[in-house]
């Protein structure tokens, strides 16, 4: 857990991974609803929050699957593969960008970095362009595509074209440091 205190990557680590149990737990039932006992057969595939799975999986309870969205086969790829900015990546999975750097050491696929790259690259200059030009009105609708990664670059891109805009119109062009503003003690 890099970021104890960042509530951005406590939620990413609740992203759902599906996963296979190498052995039969008891106790644990609650993660298997299909069966009504308190058990999981070794066999059993789950879905659990990646804060588990990866415990589970340095401890060799369980084996992991490459989440849809990050799957060699996936429409995922394909998609980003065609016009990366226009694909809906909050859908898959709101920390897209995060669960993928996270779940790549541990599953072994050495393609999910690159196909990160590639989607970043090409959706960071999308959303910049998007954040200088877009009416009021109808950048709710975009934002409903973007992960909160993106969301995040959006919002302080908004924010610099509103303060770019507020010094052009003829805002305080310099302003005192607050530092200087302040007098010396007499001695």
């Amino acid at each position: 857990m890099a970021k104890y205190y960042d509530i951005d990557d406590i939620l990413a680590e609740e992203e759902l991974v599906p996963s296979v149990f190498q052995h039969a737990a008891n106790e644990v039932g609650l993660f298997d609803s299909s069966d009504d006992t308190n058990k999981v057969e070794a066999g059993s595939r789950v879905e659990l929050p990646f804060w588990l799975v990866r415990e589970l999986y340095l401890r060799q309870l369980i084996s992991i699957r490459v989440p849809p969205c990050f799957d060699r086969e996936s429409k995922t790829r394909e998609e980003i593969g065609a016009d990366a900015a226009h694909v809906d990546l909050r859908s898959r999975c709101l920390y897209f960008y995060e669960v993928g750097c996270k779940i790549a050491p541990l599953v072994g696929d050495k393609t999910i970095g690159p196909f990160l790259l590639v989607a970043f690259r090409t959706r960071y200059k999308e959303v910049l362009i998007k954040a200088h030009t877009l009416t009021p009105a109808v950048a709710p609708k975009y934002l409903t595509l973007l992960t909160n990664e993106e969301a995040k670059l959006y919002e302080a891109g908004q924010s610099s074209i509103t303060a770019f805009k507020k010094w052009r119109m003829g805002g305080p062009r310099f302003q005192m440091a607050p530092v200087l503003g302040r007098k010396r003690k007499p001695t």
